[in-house]
Parts: structure tokens; sequence; C-alpha cells
């Protein structure tokens, strides 16, 4: 029995692991390289769960590259994500073990998603690196220390610098002071001192001798002295040798992963890896609290539809909706899709009756009662095996079936997705000048992102401004989701102008 704060190193034949405070710990730091694939049972519930919410997380870092964030702002809002859906805590959270053991479970599932295309590894590559980086930042300095010590990085002072011939050493070495005096000049004219650095902050830095390949970010922006093929990397730029080695790492792994992945033939799992794959095209399915239920019950009437299309409807049910008041009818996949819509956007199944029913002038009542209301009722869950049927999602949108109705900004060719969005948005203030940013984003395949700088570029009026999305930072991830906070940031405005009056 190991007493109360006692860490020592145990094995259970498999790994090796700390113990702390009487128990076992197989994840020693919130920090991880993923170098162990998980040996652990699992359900398919499971498998399926931790990689979405890990997704939802890896799907925001890559919005906010694509909205070009800012460091701080992409930190503050990855850390938000993360502590949301994938939460690790510091060791003496009681829950630690399971956090890390979720954590690591999803980076492996997603492995299995994204490794069967050279794009797909790249973005996963890209955000997973962004992940780690803001842990890394936010980590204290005891775990970062432990989680260093851990890996061979060879973090120890030595007096003579060692040089190595073979060019597979990945240990970096603290350059011996003899040799920070022979190149001080040199040194010295690469060191960038901030503002808050002490006078003596050179004299006093360490400075860690790699090869000059490790860290090509730095040498990209001339903060690193080269000689003979190394860097010499300043102490308080040692983390671009960790980030580099995890990209290089992950990335092997993933090729290494992209050949196996062909033999693996199960039928629980092959379906949701494809959903998974497609998770970067439109963030990740949302979790919007009121996707299966009304968000204004009994607020909104048939004759209100028109007015509320005009000012709070994302593109895709705007474009169905002026399909519907131009030809009077939508094909039963439209009416799936807008009708559902407009349930949960808070229609009574009495109001959307009378909603499709005036819509469809063009057809006698009878025919209407014959084939149309019963669909209604039915997507009311009042009629047929009575679910309560949810509204569609982005990304149930952007990837539809053959005769499903899509995203705009996805299959809108480029000249009709301009001269449409000038034409429903332009008087809530989208201009001919904003079209090179949204466009920009579409043509990247950020359809998702496109969908929320145009939320943001026509609720300027309402205080939103660019970086801010639907909320805290959230790209738009549902269609209902972005009527609700629209209509939500009108009614405040409203409200706010008659206390002026």
């Amino acid at each position: 029995m190991y007493k109360s704060g006692q860490r020592q190193a145990a094995s259970d034949g498999k790994e090796t692991f700390l113990v702390e405070n009487g128990g076992l710990l197989r994840y020693p730091t919130s920090l991880n390289f993923y170098d162990k694939p998980p040996l652990f049972d699992v359900t398919v519930d499971e498998f399926e769960i931790t990689a979405i919410d890990r997704l939802r997380v890896l799907a925001e870092i890559e919005s906010s590259l694509a909205r070009n964030r800012s460091l701080d702002e992409l930190k503050v809002i990855t850390h938000e994500q993360y502590m949301k859906y994938v939460p690790l805590h510091t060791n003496n959270h009681p829950n630690v073990e399971e956090e890390r053991r979720r954590d690591h479970l999803g980076h492996f599932v997603l492995r299995l998603a994204f490794c069967r295309s050279e794009d797909l590894r790249r973005r996963f590559v890209k955000a997973e690196s962004t992940l780690f980086r803001v842990r890394y930042d936010n980590a204290n300095a005891v775990e970062r220390d432990q989680f260093l010590s851990s890996r061979n990085f060879s973090w120890i002072p030595v007096r003579i610098v060692i040089d190595y011939d073979d060019d597979s050493n990945q240990c970096p070495f603290q350059v011996s002071s003899e040799e920070k005096a022979q190149y001080n000049d040199e040194l010295s004219s690469m060191y960038h001192i901030s503002k808050n650095d002490r006078p003596d902050a050179f004299d006093k830095e360490r400075f860690y001798k790699v090869k000059w390949t490790r860290v090509p970010d730095l040498v990209e922006k001339r903060r690193v002295f080269l000689k003979g093929g190394w860097a010499y990397v300043p102490g308080r730029e040692q983390s671009s040798v960790v980030f580099q080695e995890f990209e290089v790492e992950l990335e092997k792994a993933l090729e290494v992963t992209s050949h196996s992945i062909p033999r693996l033939d199960d039928s629980r799992l092959l379906p949701v890896l494809d959903n998974l794959s497609h998770g970067f095209v439109a963030g990740i399915a949302s979790e919007w609290t009121n996707a299966t239920g009304p968000s204004t019950a009994g607020e909104i009437r048939a004759e209100m539809v028109d007015d509320l299309a005009r000012k709070h409807f994302p593109m895709c049910m705007r474009s169905l909706h002026e399909n519907l008041r131009r030809d009077h009818h939508l094909k039963h996949f439209g009416r799936l899709q807008y009708g559902l819509f407009l349930k949960v956007l808070g229609l009574s199944v009495e109001e959307a009756t009378a909603f499709w029913r005036k819509s469809f002038s063009k057809i006698t009542d009878d025919k209407f009662n014959k084939e149309y209301r019963y669909n209604i009722r039915h997507s009311f869950g009042l009629e047929g095996k009575r679910a309560n049927y949810p509204a569609k999602n982005c990304l149930q949108i952007l990837t539809p079936g053959p005769s499903d109705v899509g995203c705009p900004y996805r299959h809108f060719s480029p000249e009709n997705l301009q001269t449409a969005l000038l034409s429903m948005y332009s008087q809530q203030g989208l201009k001919t000048s904003d079209l090179p940013e949204i466009m920009a984003t579409v043509k990247a395949g950020h359809y998702h992102v496109a969908c929320t700088r145009v939320f943001e570029m026509t609720h300027t009026s309402c205080g939103v401004n660019k970086g801010e999305g639907i909320g805290g930072g959230e790209s738009v991830t549902h269609p209902n989701q972005y009527a609700a906070r629209s209509m939500e940031l009108w009614k405040g405005k409203e409200g706010d102008e008659r206390m002026v009056e």
C-alpha cells in the first residue's frame, strides 16, 4: 500500500504508469503523444460518442483557423470547447482517469476516420496539433515538466555539447557556457527581448542545440541561430521542438493506419467512420437543444413566415421558401426539410397546415387533403409511428441523398451563389465588397464558416462583430440555430429601441 502523495513507477506487464495518492495513473498528465493504442474494450456507442465529442472540438478549431482568428481568440475558444466536450483536469480531479481514457479513445477513433485520404490526414494533423498546443500552453509548469521528462527529449543540463553524426538522433542538448560565449553576437542578434523581460534575460537564457529540420517554424521566423545544420533554440522556444515532433509522429502514425484500414471489415464500425469523416465539412452534427421541438411554441403563425424568412432564415431555408413562393410547390424532400425546420421554429400543426395549404394555392382542397395533409401530421408525430422527427442539421443538409435538397454554399455555382446572396441579404447589410471573403471560404470547403460570416455581416446592427458567430464564437451547425439566434438578437434590438423612445 502506497501512502497518500507517494509517487513511483509501476508496471502491469503492458505499460508503465505512475502511482499517485494510492492509485494507478495510466495517463500521468493531460498531455499525450498518443504513442500507444487503447488496449481496452469499448461498446460501439462509446466508440462513436467519444469520437463525436472530440470532433466537435477539432471542427471548431478548423473553423477558427478558416476565420483567421487571432492566437489569443483561438486559445480561448479551443479551451472552452475541449473543456465542454473532452475535459482534461489536473491529477487531483476525481474523474481524471476517465477523462483521459475518453480523450485517448476519441483520438484513435478519429485516426481511423481521417487516415483514408491525404486531405483528411492533413486537416486532422493541423487540428490535432492546434489542440495539443493549446493544452500545452494551458498546462501548469509542474505538469508540463512531468510530461517532458516522461519522453526522450533529454532536457538535461550538460557542460559540453554532444555532437551526434546520426541524423536520426532526435535529442536536443543544452548549449554549454563556452559555446554560448563563442556565438554570443549571433545568439544575441536573433534573441528577441520583449518589454516584460528583465535586462539580464539573455544572459540567463538557456539554449538548446537541435537539428534545424526539427524547428522549421522557428527557422522561417528567423528566431534561431543556424550553424552547421544545427539550430540554437532559446529555452523560451523549447515548445516548438515538442510541437514539431507531435506533428511528425502523428503524420507517421496516420500513414501506418491508412495501410491497415482496408483490412477493417466491420459493418458496425464502417458507417460510423464514414459519418465522422464528413465532420469537417459541416463542423459536426449540431447539439442544438431545440432540434426536435419548437423553440417558440405558439408564437409563430402561418402569416408570419414570409416576414421571418426575409429577416431571420439561413440561406438554405430562405432558398426553399422563395422556391415555394415562386412555384407554389416543393418536391417531397424539400417539403420534408422545410416543414421540419418550420415545426422546430415554432409553427404548430394547425398553423403548418394553414401555411402549406395557402402555399399550394394551385391545387384543390380535395387534392391537398388526400396527398399532403397526412405528411404534415406525420412530421409532427401525429400519424404513422408517431415519432418526434428532428429538423435536419447542417451536416445532413451538406451530405444529401440523390433526391434531397442541399446547401446553397456547396451546391450552387459561384455565380449563382453570389447573385443569390445579394438578392437575399443586401437589405440586411450584406455588400458586394463582402462577397470575396465569403467565396474564399466556400472555395476552401468551409461551407459552415461561410454561413456563419453571412450571419455576422447581416447582424452587425444587432451588435454582432466578426468572429463572434452565433454567440461565444460558435459557428452555425443547424438552420434552426441560425434562425433562433437571429430572432433573439432582433427581439433584443427592438426592445432596446423602444426603451430609448
